[in-house]
């Protein structure tokens, strides 16, 4: 027996190594007509081992201090290390594409109903990978101590102060100051860069796990173990390596190719990614003319700013998340896919999404600066938000009178 056999044999008696590969990827079945929105799940993986190995760079040459956070990343990284630039150039632009693989990641399950039974719990543990990324992206901003991240830390982190009687000393404890200071930045450092990347590792590899002992879903929203041969192999599954693999490396050199030319020609994104208020040191004394997150908070954000009341907003914001943890339980129809549901079903997300679009526009936008000449924007956001819920709350309703078509017994290749 040659040697390396002996070896492969010798871990195996030790640890499953190759049973765990051939359960989750090379015997792991799945569906022979998965589109181009699969792509996006392994696209977010990528992404995440991108932004957890630039980060561990990153961190070896920052300095947590409110004295020296903003110069170690405006000078020492981005100038004086070899490569710094490259580095938190790929980290920055990272953060931004991994939000957008995980938005188009979220519509796929939309689009064909993955949050529909048996995958209700693989949809919750991946609500509960977005609030984390979502803590760990605005911790992230805070971290190059720019005069925006200040700004933004200064809103998000006295929200908890519109809480009645108690709020004030929430606020407080958050902060670990009475003000924001070094003693913040500390704990935004620690979160950042230990406990929520943790949690981040945790939450992936539970996701993975209950995702494979259902099986995924696919554009026909039918379950493919319904029907396999006298093998225990489902007839229309494939595995998932080699053929699904090679057949992503065409969408992952594409978006490579993207990602590339934005971290060496275009890094802040036209302010988008990179803001210009945080290429000058935080300054308290200093508000800068316009408030906002990064363009995958802005949505969050415009429905903050649209409740008058900032318990009322808070109350919005934390819902507008918190609402996606219902669908499995709000969708009623007895069909998964979009293919097969009803026009209701069709009308209501389109809606959804045109107000999530339009609220992230408005969430950019100053206040004072109207995008419709006969509304405010304040006014405008409010519609949205109304428009945003709606889809939610009356899922109920729609999608238990609305007519829909039969899937076929079997998975289909065509768009039907």
């Amino acid at each position: 027996m040659r040697r390396g056999q002996r070896l492969k044999n010798w871990m195996n008696l030790r640890f499953p190594a190759q049973q765990t590969s051939e359960k989750h990827w090379s015997k792991y079945y799945v569906a022979k007509n998965l589109n181009i929105w699969y792509l996006f799940g392994m696209l977010s993986l990528l992404i995440l081992v991108n932004q957890l190995i630039t980060g561990i760079w990153l961190a070896m040459m920052y300095t947590p201090s409110i004295e020296d956070a903003f110069a170690s990343v405006e000078g020492n990284i981005m100038r004086d290390v070899s490569a710094g630039w490259l580095i938190r150039n790929l980290h920055a632009v990272g953060a931004s594409a991994l939000f957008m693989v995980i938005y188009l990641h979220m519509f796929r399950g939309l689009l064909y109903g993955s949050y529909q039974k048996p995958r209700e719990l693989v949809w919750l543990i991946g609500m509960v990978l977005y609030v984390c990324l979502m803590a760990e992206g605005f911790f992230g901003y805070v971290l190059p101590w720019g005069n925006m991240s200040y700004w933004g830390a200064q809103v998000i982190l006295n929200l908890p102060a519109a809480i009645p009687n108690v709020g004030d000393s929430i606020a407080t404890w958050i902060r670990g100051d009475f003000v924001l200071s070094g003693i913040t930045l500390n704990r935004i450092f620690a979160l950042h860069v230990i406990a929520i990347p943790l949690f981040l590792v945790f939450f992936v590899f539970i996701h993975l796990v209950s995702l494979h002992h259902v099986g995924s879903n696919n554009p026909d929203g039918i379950e493919i173990k319904k029907h396999i041969d006298k093998n225990g192999i489902p007839l229309d599954g494939i595995p998932l390596h080699p053929y699904y693999t090679t057949h992503n490396l065409v969408g992952i050199v594409v978006f490579l190719i993207i990602f590339f030319a934005f971290v060496f020609f275009y890094p802040d994104g036209g302010g988008y990614i990179l803001e210009p208020a945080n290429f000058e040191p935080a300054n308290p004394l200093k508000t800068p003319s316009h408030i906002a997150p990064v363009w995958y908070f802005t949505p969050f954000y415009a429905i903050l700013l649209a409740i008058p009341s900032k318990l009322g907003g808070v109350i919005a914001l934390m819902s507008s998340v918190a609402i996606f943890c219902a669908l499995p339980w709000l969708d009623k129809s007895p069909v998964k896919s979009m293919r097969y549901k009803g026009i209701l079903s069709k009308i209501w997300l389109t809606i959804f999404v045109i107000s999530i679009l339009t609220l992230g526009v408005i969430g950019a936008t100053p206040l004072d600066h109207a995008l419709l000449p006969s509304i405010s924007n304040q006014r405008f956001a409010q519609i949205m938000t109304f428009f945003y819920f709606l889809y939610f709350l009356l899922m109920p309703f729609y999608t238990a009178i609305e007519n829909f078509r039969v899937p076929p017994s079997r998975v289909t290749r065509g768009h039907q």
